[in-house]
């Protein structure tokens, strides 16, 4: 079961990889991003979540389900 500051940290460090990514410094291996993306998807919230979000802070976060 996923905790709420495991599903947090998991945003924020995939934050931190994306931003690596694009800055194209420090880039890993294959294998090694490919483990990193397991780790962080193993926490990262579910389109439950965003839907549940949304309605709490609409002000931060858009219904997943609405077509934009």
């Amino acid at each position: 079961m996923t905790m709420p500051h495991e599903r947090t940290r998991s945003v924020l460090r995939t934050r931190e990889l994306l931003q690596m990514l694009a800055s194209g410094s420090d880039v890993p291996a294959m294998d090694e991003l490919r483990d990193r993306a397991l780790s962080l998807l193993r926490h990262f919230p579910d389109k439950m979540h965003f839907a549940w979000t949304a309605k709490v802070l609409p002000a931060v976060w858009g219904d997943p389900d609405e077509k934009w």
